[in-house]
Parts: C-alpha cells; structure tokens; sequence
C-alpha cells in the first residue's frame, strides 16, 4: 500500500513541478506548484511524519504559495510580453552558462568532499536524548553547524521582499505616468 501511495503522490509531484516550469500563466503555475506541495505533505504522512506534513500544508501552500500569487496579481500579469525580444543581448546565453557551471560545481563539491553523494550520517542521524527538548536540539544544530546557510536564506528571502516591492513600486510610477495619447486632451 505504501508504494502505490508513493507512486501515485510522486506522480502528482512531477506533473505538479512540470506545470510549474512549463506553464505560461504565472497563476497557472502558482497552482502546479500547489499540487506539488500537496503531493509533498501526503508523501510526508506516508513516511508518518505528520507534523511535517502539516507545516508543507500550512506554511508553503498557504501562506507562500497566496504571498506569490499576491505578488503576480500585484505585479499585473494581465499585459502579455514578447519573450522573443531579449531586452540584453547574451542574458539567455550567459544565463544557461551559469546555470551549467554552477551544477558542475555542485558536481564537483559532491564528488570530492567528504559528505559524498549519500549525505553526512555524523550530525544527521544522532539519537535524541531526553537532556535537551527536540526543539532545543534542532536549534542547536541549526545556529550551529548550519548558521551560515540558515543566514544565507535569511538574506534571500529579504532580498526577495525588497525585489518585489522596488518592482511594484516602478510598475505604479509607469503606470501613473501619462503617456502621449493623454497628454495633449487637456
């Protein structure tokens, strides 16, 4: 039973992570990614960790999935752009340049440090004690061994917020600006 339930909420979590890459619509794939996450908290209840489907439901399909589509509907996704126009030249190229070497580094780092491709069991797998609450432990390896990737999120997800706000903020401006078809009625 366990693996059917695997098969099919995997299923659904492809479908769902493809509707996201693929879909034009922003809403649309705000939705894929929905189904994905959806998909996400039945595979945790599969492997019974029901506190964790629980944050995937109401942390990531609630409350972040509605700030993106706050975010699209604020940005105005109603006017259609021409994908074909590259507004730099070379930023598709340049981009899939990037994006290659950053997985050969990724790669690379795998293959060649000591985590390996199968993870790091040293912190991963410790046993928990009864000195220390399960919250306390957790926090005691994430401000400690993770500390510069838990402020690195930090600061992406801030940097994320402001993005979207600069980018609202220049959307008003040029949309309150009159153009030359108003300009000259008065």
């Amino acid at each position: 039973m366990e693996t059917a339930v695997f098969i099919v909420c995997a299923a659904i979590v492809l479908a769902g992570a493809l509707g996201v890459v693929l879909a034009r619509n922003p809403v649309h794939a705000a939705l894929s990614l929905v189904g994905t996450l959806f998909g996400i908290a039945v595979l945790f209840l599969n492997l019974d960790a029901h506190f964790l489907a629980a944050v995937q439901i109401i942390v990531y399909a609630g409350a972040i999935v509605v700030l993106f589509l706050f975010v699209i509907m604020l940005l105005g996704v109603d006017r259609l752009e021409d994908l074909s126009v590259e507004p730099i030249t070379g930023q598709r190229a340049l981009a899939a340049l990037v994006g290659l070497g950053t997985f050969g580094l990724a790669v690379a780092f795998l293959v060649t440090s000591d985590i390996g491709l199968v993870g790091h069991t040293k912190v991963l797998t410790l046993d928990i004690t009864d000195q220390y609450s399960n919250l306390h432990q957790i926090a005691d390896v994430l401000f400690t061994d993770y500390v510069y990737a838990f402020e690195a999120t930090a600061a992406l997800l801030t940097i994320s917020v402001v993005g979207a706000v600069v980018m609202s903020r220049r959307m008003a401006r040029s949309d309150d600006a009159p153009g030359p078809e108003t300009a000259g009625d008065d």
